[in-house]
Protein backbone atom coordinates (compact mmCIF):
# COMPACT_ATOMS: atom_id res chain seq x y z
CA UNK A 1 0.00 0.00 0.00
CA UNK A 2 2.39 2.65 -1.25
CA UNK A 3 2.55 5.28 -3.95
CA UNK A 4 5.64 6.21 -5.97
CA UNK A 5 6.48 9.10 -8.27
CA UNK A 6 9.44 9.96 -10.50
CA UNK A 7 10.05 13.28 -12.27
CA UNK A 8 12.83 13.53 -14.87
CA UNK A 9 14.27 16.63 -16.57
CA UNK A 10 12.10 19.33 -15.01
CA UNK A 11 13.44 22.54 -13.35
CA UNK A 12 10.84 22.16 -10.56
CA UNK A 13 11.14 18.41 -10.13
CA UNK A 14 10.71 18.41 -6.33
CA UNK A 15 7.64 20.67 -6.48
CA UNK A 16 6.03 18.41 -9.09
CA UNK A 17 6.89 15.32 -7.03
CA UNK A 18 5.27 16.96 -3.99
CA UNK A 19 2.05 17.70 -5.90
CA UNK A 20 1.92 14.17 -7.28
CA UNK A 21 2.44 12.66 -3.83
CA UNK A 22 -0.45 14.82 -2.63
CA UNK A 23 -2.63 13.19 -5.30
CA UNK A 24 -1.33 9.74 -4.32
CA UNK A 25 -1.89 10.25 -0.58
CA UNK A 26 -4.67 7.61 -0.60
CA UNK A 27 -2.00 4.97 -1.28
CA UNK A 28 -0.17 5.64 1.99
CA UNK A 29 -0.63 7.91 5.00
CA UNK A 30 2.16 6.70 7.24
CA UNK A 31 5.15 8.60 5.86
CA UNK A 32 6.29 10.65 2.88
CA UNK A 33 9.63 11.37 1.26
CA UNK A 34 11.31 12.98 -1.74
CA UNK A 35 14.90 12.62 -2.97
CA UNK A 36 16.13 14.96 -5.71
CA UNK A 37 19.25 14.84 -7.85
CA UNK A 38 21.22 17.79 -9.18
CA UNK A 39 23.68 16.29 -11.66
CA UNK A 40 24.30 13.38 -9.31
CA UNK A 41 24.31 15.35 -6.05
CA UNK A 42 21.42 14.20 -3.86
CA UNK A 43 19.08 16.07 -1.54
CA UNK A 44 16.38 14.46 0.60
CA UNK A 45 13.45 15.17 2.88
CA UNK A 46 11.41 12.38 4.47
CA UNK A 47 9.44 12.05 7.68
CA UNK A 48 6.57 10.20 9.31
CA UNK A 49 3.22 11.83 8.55
CA UNK A 50 1.09 13.11 5.69
CA UNK A 51 2.50 14.90 2.66
CA UNK A 52 1.19 18.29 3.83
CA UNK A 53 2.87 17.80 7.22
CA UNK A 54 6.24 16.65 5.89
CA UNK A 55 6.84 19.33 3.23
CA UNK A 56 6.68 23.11 3.18
CA UNK A 57 7.97 25.82 0.85
CA UNK A 58 11.29 26.06 2.65
CA UNK A 59 12.29 22.40 2.59
CA UNK A 60 10.99 21.94 -0.96
CA UNK A 61 13.30 24.76 -2.11
CA UNK A 62 16.20 22.81 -0.60
CA UNK A 63 15.46 19.82 -2.86
CA UNK A 64 17.48 20.99 -5.85
CA UNK A 65 17.87 19.42 -9.26
CA UNK A 66 15.95 18.47 -12.38
CA UNK A 67 15.09 14.93 -11.26
CA UNK A 68 13.25 13.68 -8.18
CA UNK A 69 11.57 10.56 -6.87
CA UNK A 70 8.99 10.37 -4.11
CA UNK A 71 7.13 7.86 -1.96
CA UNK A 72 4.11 7.69 0.34
CA UNK A 73 4.07 4.63 2.56
CA UNK A 74 1.63 2.38 4.32
CA UNK A 75 3.67 -0.46 5.76
CA UNK A 76 2.91 -3.97 4.59
CA UNK A 77 6.46 -5.23 5.12
CA UNK A 78 8.62 -3.87 7.91
CA UNK A 79 7.83 -1.76 10.94
CA UNK A 80 6.16 1.63 11.04
CA UNK A 81 9.22 3.73 11.87
CA UNK A 82 11.36 6.56 10.51
CA UNK A 83 14.09 4.11 9.45
CA UNK A 84 11.73 2.56 6.90
CA UNK A 85 10.63 5.84 5.30
CA UNK A 86 11.40 5.91 1.58
CA UNK A 87 13.00 6.73 -0.81
CA UNK A 88 15.98 4.76 0.46
CA UNK A 89 19.51 6.06 -0.22
CA UNK A 90 22.72 4.12 -0.80
CA UNK A 91 26.27 4.39 -2.11
CA UNK A 92 27.61 1.98 -4.70
CA UNK A 93 31.42 2.15 -5.01
CA UNK A 94 31.42 5.92 -4.59
CA UNK A 95 28.37 6.36 -6.84
CA UNK A 96 25.13 7.30 -5.04
CA UNK A 97 21.63 6.15 -5.87
CA UNK A 98 18.14 6.32 -4.35
CA UNK A 99 15.21 3.93 -4.65
CA UNK A 100 11.45 3.95 -4.01
CA UNK A 101 9.37 0.76 -4.17
CA UNK A 102 5.68 -0.18 -4.18
CA UNK A 103 4.73 -3.81 -3.61
CA UNK A 104 6.05 -6.74 -1.59
CA UNK A 105 9.05 -8.97 -2.26
CA UNK A 106 7.70 -12.41 -1.35
CA UNK A 107 11.14 -14.02 -0.86
CA UNK A 108 12.61 -11.04 1.02
CA UNK A 109 13.08 -12.91 4.33
CA UNK A 110 14.94 -15.73 2.62
CA UNK A 111 17.17 -13.29 0.73
CA UNK A 112 17.73 -11.20 3.88
CA UNK A 113 19.05 -14.22 5.79
CA UNK A 114 21.39 -15.10 2.91
CA UNK A 115 22.65 -11.52 2.75
CA UNK A 116 23.19 -11.37 6.52
CA UNK A 117 25.20 -14.58 6.34
CA UNK A 118 27.32 -12.86 3.71
CA UNK A 119 28.01 -9.93 6.02
CA UNK A 120 25.28 -7.48 5.03
CA UNK A 121 24.21 -5.03 7.75
CA UNK A 122 20.59 -3.88 7.43
CA UNK A 123 19.47 -0.42 8.53
CA UNK A 124 15.72 -1.02 8.06
CA UNK A 125 13.17 -3.84 8.32
CA UNK A 126 11.72 -3.02 4.89
CA UNK A 127 11.86 -5.60 2.09
CA UNK A 128 12.97 -2.76 -0.23
CA UNK A 129 16.42 -2.68 1.41
CA UNK A 130 17.02 -6.22 0.17
CA UNK A 131 17.06 -4.81 -3.38
CA UNK A 132 19.79 -2.33 -2.41
CA UNK A 133 22.04 -4.98 -0.81
CA UNK A 134 21.64 -7.21 -3.86
CA UNK A 135 22.57 -4.30 -6.14
CA UNK A 136 25.79 -3.80 -4.19
CA UNK A 137 26.64 -7.52 -4.44
CA UNK A 138 25.83 -7.97 -8.13
CA UNK A 139 28.78 -9.29 -10.19
CA UNK A 140 27.75 -7.13 -13.17
CA UNK A 141 29.43 -3.85 -14.10
CA UNK A 142 26.93 -1.38 -15.56
CA UNK A 143 24.17 -0.30 -13.20
CA UNK A 144 21.34 -1.43 -15.48
CA UNK A 145 22.96 -4.87 -15.76
CA UNK A 146 23.32 -5.03 -11.98
CA UNK A 147 19.63 -4.16 -11.68
CA UNK A 148 18.62 -6.86 -14.18
CA UNK A 149 20.67 -9.38 -12.17
CA UNK A 150 18.79 -8.35 -9.01
CA UNK A 151 15.41 -8.60 -10.73
CA UNK A 152 16.16 -12.21 -11.61
CA UNK A 153 16.56 -13.01 -7.91
CA UNK A 154 13.59 -11.24 -6.33
CA UNK A 155 10.03 -12.56 -6.43
CA UNK A 156 6.71 -10.87 -5.87
CA UNK A 157 5.27 -7.49 -6.75
CA UNK A 158 7.40 -4.45 -7.44
CA UNK A 159 7.06 -1.12 -9.14
CA UNK A 160 10.34 0.74 -8.63
CA UNK A 161 11.81 4.15 -9.43
CA UNK A 162 15.54 4.81 -9.03
CA UNK A 163 17.70 7.93 -9.26
CA UNK A 164 21.34 7.43 -10.17
CA UNK A 165 23.59 10.22 -11.37
CA UNK A 166 21.82 11.90 -14.29
CA UNK A 167 19.58 8.87 -14.88
CA UNK A 168 16.13 7.91 -13.65
CA UNK A 169 15.08 4.26 -13.97
CA UNK A 170 11.57 2.79 -13.68
CA UNK A 171 10.78 -0.93 -13.39
CA UNK A 172 7.55 -2.96 -13.24
CA UNK A 173 7.47 -6.64 -12.25
CA UNK A 174 6.86 -9.27 -14.97
CA UNK A 175 3.31 -10.04 -13.78
CA UNK A 176 2.37 -6.37 -13.58
CA UNK A 177 0.73 -6.87 -10.18
CA UNK A 178 1.06 -3.24 -9.07
CA UNK A 179 0.30 -0.39 -11.52
CA UNK A 180 2.94 1.96 -12.97
CA UNK A 181 2.25 4.57 -15.65
CA UNK A 182 4.23 6.97 -17.82
CA UNK A 183 3.32 10.61 -18.46
CA UNK A 184 4.84 13.76 -19.89
CA UNK A 185 4.95 17.44 -18.88
CA UNK A 186 6.34 19.41 -21.84
CA UNK A 187 9.90 18.06 -22.25
CA UNK A 188 9.85 16.20 -18.95
CA UNK A 189 8.79 12.65 -18.11
CA UNK A 190 6.74 11.48 -15.16
CA UNK A 191 6.39 7.95 -13.75
CA UNK A 192 3.68 7.28 -11.16
CA UNK A 193 1.66 4.57 -9.46
CA UNK A 194 -1.49 6.16 -10.89
CA UNK A 195 -2.14 8.66 -13.66
CA UNK A 196 -4.68 10.60 -11.58
CA UNK A 197 -1.80 12.76 -10.34
CA UNK A 198 -1.01 13.93 -13.89
CA UNK A 199 -4.08 16.18 -13.90
CA UNK A 200 -2.64 18.20 -11.03
CA UNK A 201 0.57 19.06 -12.92
CA UNK A 202 -0.97 19.46 -16.42
CA UNK A 203 0.66 16.20 -17.44
CA UNK A 204 -0.21 14.03 -20.43
CA UNK A 205 -0.88 10.33 -19.88
CA UNK A 206 1.26 8.40 -22.38
CA UNK A 207 0.91 4.71 -21.48
CA UNK A 208 1.30 2.05 -18.85
CA UNK A 209 4.78 0.74 -18.26
CA UNK A 210 4.56 -2.85 -19.42
CA UNK A 211 5.06 -5.84 -17.12
CA UNK A 212 8.71 -6.87 -17.27
CA UNK A 213 9.76 -3.48 -18.71
CA UNK A 214 12.58 -1.21 -17.59
CA UNK A 215 12.67 2.43 -18.71
CA UNK A 216 15.96 4.35 -18.51
CA UNK A 217 15.62 8.14 -18.68
CA UNK A 218 18.59 10.37 -19.50
CA UNK A 219 18.59 13.88 -20.94
CA UNK A 220 15.42 14.48 -22.92
CA UNK A 221 14.97 10.85 -23.96
CA UNK A 222 14.35 7.39 -22.57
CA UNK A 223 14.90 3.85 -23.77
CA UNK A 224 12.96 0.69 -23.02
CA UNK A 225 14.36 -2.72 -22.08
CA UNK A 226 12.34 -5.90 -21.59
CA UNK A 227 14.33 -7.35 -18.69
CA UNK A 228 12.05 -10.40 -18.46
CA UNK A 229 9.39 -11.65 -20.84
CA UNK A 230 6.12 -12.10 -18.94
CA UNK A 231 4.88 -15.70 -18.84
CA UNK A 232 1.49 -14.51 -17.58
CA UNK A 233 0.21 -11.10 -16.56
CA UNK A 234 -1.78 -10.88 -13.31
CA UNK A 235 -2.59 -7.29 -12.26
CA UNK A 236 -4.18 -6.86 -8.83
CA UNK A 237 -7.97 -6.78 -9.10
CA UNK A 238 -8.26 -5.19 -5.64
CA UNK A 239 -6.86 -1.98 -7.17
CA UNK A 240 -10.22 -1.74 -8.97
CA UNK A 241 -12.26 -2.77 -5.92
CA UNK A 242 -10.86 -0.25 -3.48
CA UNK A 243 -7.28 0.91 -3.68
CA UNK A 244 -6.94 3.07 -6.80
CA UNK A 245 -8.53 6.50 -7.12
CA UNK A 246 -11.74 6.44 -9.19
CA UNK A 247 -10.37 9.08 -11.58
CA UNK A 248 -7.41 6.83 -12.49
CA UNK A 249 -7.06 4.59 -15.51
CA UNK A 250 -5.13 1.45 -14.59
CA UNK A 251 -4.56 -1.81 -16.44
CA UNK A 252 -6.21 -0.14 -19.44
CA UNK A 253 -9.56 0.63 -17.79
CA UNK A 254 -11.26 3.46 -15.93
CA UNK A 255 -11.47 2.61 -12.23
CA UNK A 256 -14.75 4.52 -11.91
CA UNK A 257 -16.40 2.63 -14.78
CA UNK A 258 -15.23 -0.75 -13.46
CA UNK A 259 -16.71 0.00 -10.03
CA UNK A 260 -20.02 1.02 -11.60
CA UNK A 261 -20.08 -2.19 -13.63
CA UNK A 262 -19.44 -4.18 -10.44
CA UNK A 263 -22.45 -2.46 -8.88
CA UNK A 264 -24.62 -3.41 -11.86
CA UNK A 265 -23.42 -7.02 -11.66
CA UNK A 266 -24.15 -7.05 -7.92
CA UNK A 267 -27.70 -5.83 -8.55
CA UNK A 268 -28.27 -8.62 -11.07
CA UNK A 269 -26.76 -11.32 -8.86
CA UNK A 270 -28.10 -10.22 -5.46
CA UNK A 271 -31.32 -8.18 -5.81
CA UNK A 272 -33.49 -7.21 -2.84
CA UNK A 273 -36.70 -5.19 -2.44
CA UNK A 274 -35.91 -1.84 -0.85
CA UNK A 275 -36.79 1.85 -0.87
CA UNK A 276 -33.38 3.49 -1.12
CA UNK A 277 -29.72 2.74 -1.94
CA UNK A 278 -27.09 4.31 0.32
CA UNK A 279 -23.34 4.08 -0.44
CA UNK A 280 -20.60 3.94 2.15
CA UNK A 281 -18.49 6.93 1.04
CA UNK A 282 -16.24 7.29 -0.75
CA UNK A 283 -15.19 3.98 -2.31
CA UNK A 284 -18.75 2.57 -2.31
CA UNK A 285 -20.16 5.43 -4.42
CA UNK A 286 -19.58 4.18 -8.00
CA UNK A 287 -20.83 0.66 -7.20
CA UNK A 288 -23.95 2.10 -5.55
CA UNK A 289 -24.64 4.20 -8.65
CA UNK A 290 -24.33 1.09 -10.81
CA UNK A 291 -26.62 -0.88 -8.49
CA UNK A 292 -29.20 1.92 -8.58
CA UNK A 293 -29.12 2.20 -12.37
CA UNK A 294 -29.59 -1.55 -12.80
CA UNK A 295 -32.27 -1.95 -10.13
CA UNK A 296 -34.24 1.26 -10.56
CA UNK A 297 -34.15 1.85 -6.80
CA UNK A 298 -33.45 5.50 -5.87
CA UNK A 299 -29.88 6.44 -4.93
CA UNK A 300 -29.40 8.78 -1.95
CA UNK A 301 -26.44 10.07 0.03
CA UNK A 302 -27.71 8.68 3.31
CA UNK A 303 -24.26 8.76 4.92
CA UNK A 304 -22.30 12.01 4.95
CA UNK A 305 -18.54 11.74 5.36
CA UNK A 306 -16.37 14.31 7.12
CA UNK A 307 -13.33 14.99 4.94
CA UNK A 308 -11.46 16.75 7.72
CA UNK A 309 -10.76 13.78 9.95
CA UNK A 310 -7.09 12.88 10.24
CA UNK A 311 -5.64 9.50 11.08
CA UNK A 312 -5.52 10.27 14.83
CA UNK A 313 -8.05 11.77 17.21
CA UNK A 314 -8.67 12.17 20.94
CA UNK A 315 -11.61 10.12 22.15
CA UNK A 316 -13.67 11.63 24.98
CA UNK A 317 -13.08 10.10 28.39
CA UNK A 318 -16.78 9.31 28.70
CA UNK A 319 -17.46 6.36 26.44
CA UNK A 320 -19.32 7.11 23.20
CA UNK A 321 -20.40 3.98 21.29
CA UNK A 322 -18.88 3.64 17.81
CA UNK A 323 -17.01 6.95 18.27
CA UNK A 324 -14.51 6.39 15.44
CA UNK A 325 -17.16 5.68 12.79
CA UNK A 326 -19.36 8.54 14.05
CA UNK A 327 -16.42 10.91 13.68
CA UNK A 328 -16.14 10.05 9.97
CA UNK A 329 -19.74 9.23 8.98
CA UNK A 330 -23.05 10.81 9.87
CA UNK A 331 -26.47 9.41 8.82
CA UNK A 332 -29.13 11.57 7.15
CA UNK A 333 -32.30 10.67 9.01
CA UNK A 334 -34.42 12.41 6.37
CA UNK A 335 -33.23 9.81 3.84
CA UNK A 336 -33.22 6.77 6.13
CA UNK A 337 -36.10 6.94 8.62
CA UNK A 338 -38.82 4.40 7.92
CA UNK A 339 -37.03 3.10 4.80
CA UNK A 340 -35.78 -0.31 3.69
CA UNK A 341 -32.15 0.58 3.02
CA UNK A 342 -29.59 -1.16 0.81
CA UNK A 343 -26.08 -0.22 1.98
CA UNK A 344 -23.37 -0.64 -0.67
CA UNK A 345 -19.73 -1.03 0.36
CA UNK A 346 -16.66 -2.23 -1.56
CA UNK A 347 -15.43 -4.91 0.87
CA UNK A 348 -15.53 -6.31 4.39
CA UNK A 349 -12.17 -7.08 6.01
CA UNK A 350 -12.56 -7.52 9.77
CA UNK A 351 -16.28 -6.71 9.93
CA UNK A 352 -16.17 -4.27 12.85
CA UNK A 353 -16.70 -1.14 10.74
CA UNK A 354 -19.56 -2.76 8.79
CA UNK A 355 -21.27 -3.68 12.06
CA UNK A 356 -21.02 -0.10 13.31
CA UNK A 357 -22.38 1.32 10.04
CA UNK A 358 -25.35 -1.07 10.03
CA UNK A 359 -26.19 -0.17 13.63
CA UNK A 360 -25.81 3.53 12.89
CA UNK A 361 -28.29 3.32 9.99
CA UNK A 362 -30.73 1.25 12.02
CA UNK A 363 -30.52 3.74 14.89
CA UNK A 364 -31.28 6.52 12.38
CA UNK A 365 -34.67 4.93 11.82
CA UNK A 366 -34.25 2.41 8.99
CA UNK A 367 -36.91 -0.33 9.02
CA UNK A 368 -34.54 -2.79 7.27
CA UNK A 369 -30.82 -2.72 6.49
CA UNK A 370 -29.54 -4.90 3.63
CA UNK A 371 -25.76 -4.95 3.14
CA UNK A 372 -24.39 -5.54 -0.37
CA UNK A 373 -20.65 -5.85 -1.05
CA UNK A 374 -19.30 -5.13 -4.55
CA UNK A 375 -16.52 -7.73 -4.26
CA UNK A 376 -16.27 -11.37 -3.12
CA UNK A 377 -15.48 -12.29 0.51
CA UNK A 378 -11.87 -11.42 1.42
CA UNK A 379 -10.64 -14.78 2.71
CA UNK A 380 -6.90 -14.74 2.10
CA UNK A 381 -4.07 -12.30 2.95
CA UNK A 382 -2.48 -10.31 0.15
CA UNK A 383 1.23 -10.99 -0.24
CA UNK A 384 1.84 -8.35 -2.89
CA UNK A 385 1.35 -4.99 -1.22
CA UNK A 386 -2.16 -4.65 0.26
CA UNK A 387 -2.38 -4.58 4.04
CA UNK A 388 -4.22 -7.84 4.84
CA UNK A 389 -1.29 -9.77 6.31
CA UNK A 390 -2.88 -12.41 8.57
CA UNK A 391 -5.67 -14.76 7.61
CA UNK A 392 -7.11 -14.95 11.12
CA UNK A 393 -7.82 -11.18 10.93
CA UNK A 394 -10.16 -11.70 7.96
CA UNK A 395 -13.70 -12.40 9.10
CA UNK A 396 -14.61 -14.29 5.90
CA UNK A 397 -11.75 -16.76 6.42
CA UNK A 398 -13.53 -18.37 9.37
CA UNK A 399 -17.21 -17.38 9.08
CA UNK A 400 -19.90 -18.14 6.53
CA UNK A 401 -21.82 -15.31 4.85
CA UNK A 402 -24.76 -15.99 7.18
CA UNK A 403 -22.48 -15.86 10.23
CA UNK A 404 -21.03 -12.56 9.03
CA UNK A 405 -24.56 -11.23 8.46
CA UNK A 406 -25.38 -12.14 12.02
CA UNK A 407 -22.20 -10.45 13.29
CA UNK A 408 -22.82 -7.17 11.46
CA UNK A 409 -26.54 -7.33 12.44
CA UNK A 410 -27.85 -6.74 8.88
CA UNK A 411 -31.23 -8.07 7.70
CA UNK A 412 -29.40 -9.59 4.75
CA UNK A 413 -25.84 -9.72 3.45
CA UNK A 414 -24.66 -10.67 -0.04
CA UNK A 415 -21.35 -10.42 -1.90
CA UNK A 416 -20.54 -10.14 -5.59
CA UNK A 417 -19.19 -13.41 -6.99
CA UNK A 418 -15.68 -13.70 -8.42
CA UNK A 419 -17.26 -14.27 -11.84
CA UNK A 420 -19.35 -11.14 -11.41
CA UNK A 421 -16.30 -9.13 -10.36
CA UNK A 422 -14.42 -10.20 -13.47
CA UNK A 423 -17.37 -9.76 -15.82
CA UNK A 424 -16.06 -6.35 -16.96
CA UNK A 425 -13.13 -8.11 -18.68
CA UNK A 426 -13.51 -11.29 -20.71
CA UNK A 427 -9.82 -12.22 -20.27
CA UNK A 428 -10.05 -12.58 -16.48
CA UNK A 429 -6.25 -12.33 -16.18
CA UNK A 430 -6.14 -10.78 -12.73
CA UNK A 431 -4.63 -11.69 -9.39
CA UNK A 432 -7.60 -12.51 -7.14
CA UNK A 433 -5.63 -14.31 -4.42
CA UNK A 434 -7.28 -12.30 -1.63
CA UNK A 435 -10.62 -13.81 -2.69
CA UNK A 436 -9.62 -17.22 -4.05
CA UNK A 437 -6.31 -18.15 -2.39
CA UNK A 438 -4.85 -18.71 -5.85
CA UNK A 439 -1.43 -17.08 -5.45
CA UNK A 440 0.26 -16.46 -8.81
CA UNK A 441 3.71 -16.28 -7.16
CA UNK A 442 4.94 -18.83 -4.65
CA UNK A 443 4.68 -17.35 -1.09
CA UNK A 444 8.30 -18.26 -0.27
CA UNK A 445 8.41 -16.44 3.09
CA UNK A 446 5.02 -17.66 4.35
CA UNK A 447 5.14 -21.24 5.61
CA UNK A 448 1.48 -21.01 6.60
CA UNK A 449 0.43 -20.40 2.99
CA UNK A 450 2.92 -22.41 0.92
CA UNK A 451 1.07 -25.73 1.15
CA UNK A 452 -2.27 -24.06 0.46
CA UNK A 453 -0.81 -22.38 -2.62
CA UNK A 454 0.57 -25.70 -3.87
CA UNK A 455 -2.82 -27.33 -3.29
CA UNK A 456 -4.48 -24.68 -5.43
CA UNK A 457 -2.10 -25.38 -8.28
CA UNK A 458 -2.70 -29.12 -7.96
CA UNK A 459 -6.46 -28.73 -7.87
CA UNK A 460 -6.60 -26.47 -10.89
CA UNK A 461 -8.90 -23.56 -11.43
CA UNK A 462 -12.07 -25.60 -11.99
CA UNK A 463 -11.71 -27.84 -8.98
CA UNK A 464 -10.84 -25.34 -6.26
CA UNK A 465 -14.22 -25.50 -4.56
CA UNK A 466 -14.06 -29.28 -4.47
CA UNK A 467 -10.66 -29.03 -2.75
CA UNK A 468 -12.17 -27.00 0.08
CA UNK A 469 -10.07 -23.92 -0.54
Amino acid sequence: MCGIIGIHNHPESANLAYLCLYALQHRGQESAGIVSSDEGRFYQRKEMGLVADVFDERNLNELKGKSAIGHVRYSTSGESSITNVQPLFAELFGDNFSLAHNGNITNALKLREELKADGAVFQTTSDSEVIIHLLVRSPEGKFEDRLKWVLEKIEGAYSIVILKGTQMIAVRDPMGIRPLVLGQVKDSYVVASEGSCFNLIDGLFLREIAPGEMLIFEGMNYRSIEFKKPSRIRPCIFEYVYFARPDSTIFGRSVYEVRKLCGRALSQEKPVDADVIVPVPDSGLPAALGYAEASGIPFEMGLIRSHYVGRTFIEPESSIRHFGVKLKLSPLKEVITGKRVIVIDDSIVRGTTSMKIVKMIRNAGASEVHLRISSPPTRWPCLYGIDTPNRDELIASSKSVEEIRDYVTADSLEYLSIEGLKSFDSTGNYCDACFSGDYPIQPTDRKDLREKAKAHVACGQKAKSACGM
